[in-house]
């Protein structure tokens, strides 16, 4: 069958069945039977939005998703993101398998805005960012949800809509919000076992939670998570052969052919490309103790240690700059390193992540006067290793492993929050006033490698001996006392055929500084950057009728390092009749650039355009970069719109319907990659940058342009409770967003191609069809994730352009409850080991990679899992 048939094919499947669902459940109910047990659904469950009192979702003014324990229990994955992913569709995630941290901390979004544009909160208190600064596009720098379990939640709330007046900064796209458990008593034992359908990536997880009662009116519960990953290989055999930009090119079958002492020494995939090892212990512990009827003390605090190795980009033997290259030793003699690396050589990169947070606080009432004072410190640090490479410039004396150096982030808070109800004439409820302030303190720190790291050794310069004399190009006196078979020849100089020889004699020849693939950060390019602010909010919302909700909030803020900002947000909701309201929203917003992003530097090997080279990127600051044209950042600045509605069709069935614009002034982002010219290479040699002679290209973060990202999003949910005890549900859910951007700062910072990749490269809708069906002791849930078209643009020169076709994945998993106490489940994600198109321009099908790793669109293949739990 054609798979883009069979993807079509599958997704009429999906929406059939929903459609006939809820027919048939409407149909099929027996009204005149005893009722089921009435349960609570999604849409009714109470919920805080902002800092106003509990609403349903169907009465919030704006749009908001509720998942309880069960609905996070019911996504075919572990991982917190990858759950967000499957019960949000405006949340997307990508694998990268080879972008340096971006591996182990994944590049996530909300409605199509980068992740450090949502604001993450754990039991309603902001969450401080992970050390990750994406080295390319958006130069992303946030929160790793990754790092808190999902058997630690007992909820998420995500509220899909601008709130930077309520909680300052990043808060653009919208909020998620994770609440812990808190019972006092009882936990649960949960282990699981999975490999993908062609045998790689075993995935074990093994998880528990207790809660335990604290004195007579206390809690405390915690939470233990231990995961492991294997590598997943979805990649062909490195060959470079016949790809735009890859002069000669390099395929490891077709010389291994050649050469049967190469071929001998090739015994697996020289480079891989899918899921990376990795393994993480992660633990969350949630208390609170009530004082008295009036007071209560709180505390949350997390821990993850997590590590993750990654390929890198595969080195041949030959035509590779490292391998292929002589130089001329002390004694004359020659060497090369392909002969310490006879089968070439791949760079491994290790990213250890430790992840910790500590928060306190003091609650509680004074008359009609709610407050709560909180304090909280966060600090996440990734350390990065690489191994199995070599810092040339040492030549035959450099180690083959090393210590690149650490970025950490830090963040320290205190916030005073307090709520008073009054009644006020012409309300129709008591106004609910929230006020307060909040002091931030951010840090970021890069902590230098070890020395042979980033180190000029020997071979930094040609002719590091002195053998030639540079102005004559005839033998020194060291070059004359080398033996006459060392074959010195100090008239061949130049690489071409100008000096009458041809190539080159070895001791005019240089090789790369630092450790290749990641050099370390050197001493001059490391330390620590830190700023503070100060903020202010007020919010006031009441029932201006029984069926008009109206919300107004107004916050300012001040940053040390960018003065001042003010926004506000005015949202409202009117019941129309009791089984449709309407609702709308219009606020302001802003992101201050991160210290992280003030402060990056990062010289990585990366594939530009088919080709491999080395990237350099400095912060806006830096002379390199002020000598290309950079500017100062300054904050992103938003504007965000929305409207929709609410309804109850018929009994069980309900729909959220809801349009939002969001219009981002001075839009933070990495240049396009600019050439390193021969003025370009002496200002980097004058900044003492490591590596300059071999850098290729240079970026800097800018605010690069004007942006509106306007879509729409669409909830249905639908219960039914059978005649015999069975139940159904069902939710269908989907997100269309359009990027657009306004206007382009400067065409040399942000080219056509980036243009055309911003608005087009991911998929323009994306859609979510569950269906949950419980039988006694037996539950099936079934769920299809289905991802619109998306294109990309190979180059400016270059403009062909590859498209996408919609994609369809079905999970599913199947649960027996064989006691009250213990379940057994075995289910399925990807169940129809579906992919996308490989690349076809050649701009990403370098090194045996056949999948675009950068798309949010899952290429992984089919997985498998088992899963046992227990509660007690």
């Amino acid at each position: 069958m054609n798979r883009h048939f069979k993807t079509t094919l599958l997704a009429g499947i999906s929406a059939m069945s929903v459609t006939f669902g809820y027919s048939v459940a409407a149909h099929a109910a027996d009204p005149a039977a005893d009722p089921a047990p009435e349960t609570t659904s999604e849409l009714e469950t109470l919920i805080v939005t902002a800092r106003g009192k509990p609403r349903t979702v169907l009465d919030s003014a704006v749009p908001v998703d509720s998942f309880s324990e069960a609905d996070l229990k019911s996504a075919a994955f572990t991982d917190t993101n990858d759950i967000l992913k499957t019960l949000v569709p405006s949340y997307t995630l990508a694998r990268e398998p080879i972008s340096d941290g971006a591996t182990f901390i994944r590049p996530a979004s909300l409605r199509g805005l980068p992740t450090d544009k949502t604001l993450f909160m754990v039991n309603s208190k902001r969450r401080h960012r992970s050390a990750l600064v994406s080295i390319g596009g958006t130069g992303a720098q946030a929160p790793d949800a990754a790092t808190i379990p999902a058997s630690a939640l007992k909820n998420v709330v995500v509220t899909r809509d601008g709130a930077g007046a309520q909680y300052g900064s990043d808060a653009i796209a919208g909020v998620i919000d994770f609440q812990l458990k808190d019972s006092p008593s009882g936990g649960s034992l949960t282990a699981q076992y999975g490999q993908f359908y062609l045998g790689d990536g075993e995935d074990v997880l093994v998880t528990g939670n207790l809660g335990l009662p604290l004195g007579d009116s206390g809690f405390i519960n915690g939470t233990f998570e231990y995961t492991s990953q294997n590598q997943v290989n979805r990649g062909k055999q490195y060959c470079n052969v016949g790809i735009p930009n890859q002069s000669a090119g390099f395929c490891v079958t077709s010389y291994a052919a050649a050469n049967p002492s190469y071929g001998a020494l090739i015994k697996d995939y020289v480079q891989k490309w899918g899921q990376p090892d990795a393994e993480a212990l992660r633990g969350v512990v949630n208390a609170g103790y009530d004082i008295s009827d009036t007071m209560t003390i709180y505390g949350f605090a997390n821990y993850s240690k997590s590590s993750a190795v990654e390929y890198f980009n595969y080195r041949p033997p030959v035509s590779n700059a490292v391998n292929a290259t002589p130089i001329r030793q002390q004694d004359g003699s020659i060497f090369l390193f392909s002969s310490i690396f006879p089968a070439g050589f791949t760079p491994m990169f290790g990213g250890d992540i430790t992840d910790y947070s500590v928060t306190g606080g003091l609650k509680g009432k004074m008359g009609e006067l709610q407050y709560d004072f909180s304090g909280r410190y966060g600090n996440d640090k990734l350390v990065y290793t690489l191994w199995d490479t070599v810092n040339p410039s040492m030549g035959p004396a450099s180690p083959k492993s090393f210590y690149v150096g650490a970025l950490i982030s830090t963040e320290t808070a205190a916030n005073a929050d307090f709520a008073y109800d009054f009644a006020m004439a012409g309300f129709n409820t008591p106004v609910t006033l929230n006020f307060g302030a909040e002091y931030r303190e951010e840090g970021y720190e890069i902590e230098p490698g070890d020395v042979p790291s980033y180190a000029a050794g020997t071979y930094a310069v040609p002719n590091p001996y002195g053998f030639c004399n540079t102005t004559t190009r005839t033998p020194t006196a060291a070059g004359l006392a080398l033996p006459v078979t060392a074959g010195l020849n100090c008239a061949n100089y130049l690489s071409t055929t100008a000096d009458g020889f041809a190539g080159i004699d070895p001791t005019y020849n240089a090789l790369a500084v630092g450790s290749n693939g990641a050099p370390g950060s050197p001493p001059a390019y490391s330390g620590k950057l830190t700023r503070d602010s100060y903020a202010g909010y007020a919010e006031a919302s009441a029932n201006i009728t029984e069926a008009w909700f109206f919300d107004v909030a107004v916050r300012g803020e001040h940053f040390s390092d960018f003065g001042s900002t003010w926004n506000g947000k005015v949202a409202t909701q009117y019941q129309i009749t009791d089984g449709f309201g309407v609702r709308g929203s219009i606020g302001t917003g802003f992101r201050a650039p991160t210290p992280g992003q003030l402060f990056t530097t990062n010289v990585s090997t990366r594939v530009e355009n088919g080709a491999i080279i080395a990237s350099g990127l400095f912060p806006a600051a830096n002379p390199v970069a002020q000598f290309m044209g950079a500017k100062e950042l300054k904050p992103e600045k938003s504007l965000n719109i929305a409207a929709g509605f609410t309804a109850s069709l018929m009994d069980g069935l309900s729909l959220t319907v809801d349009a939002y614009s969001i219009e981002i002034k001075d839009q933070f982002y990495a240049t396009t990659p600019i050439t390193v010219t021969p003025v370009i290479r002496a200002a980097l040699i004058a900044a003492s940058v490591p590596g300059a002679d071999t850098i290729g290209q240079v970026q800097f973060f800018q605010n690069a342009f004007d942006s509106t990202t306007s879509g729409v999003d669409v909830v249905a949910t639908y219960r039914a409770n059978w005649s015999n005890g069975q139940s159904t549900s069902f939710t269908a859910s989907g997100n269309y967003n359009k990027f657009k951007i306004d206007k382009v700062f400067s065409a040399n910072f942000f080219d056509a191609e980036g243009v055309h990749d911003f608005e087009n490269a991911a998929p323009r809708w994306r859609s979510v069809v569950s269906a949950s069906h419980e039988i006694g002791k037996f539950k099936a849930v079934a769920r299809a994730n289905i991802y619109g078209p998306y294109k990309n643009q190979f180059s400016v020169g270059n403009p062909i352009v590859q498209k996408w076709d919609p994609e369809v994945f079905v999970d599913t998993e199947f649960s027996y409850a064989a006691t009250d106490n213990y379940t057994i489940a075995i289910g399925a994600r990807n169940l129809f080991a579906n992919y996308p198109d490989v690349d076809k321009t050649g701009e990403s099908a370098t090194n045996g990679r056949l999948y675009r790793s950068d798309a949010i669109v899952d290429w992984q293949g089919g997985f498998w899992y088992m899963k046992m739990s227990a509660t007690f």
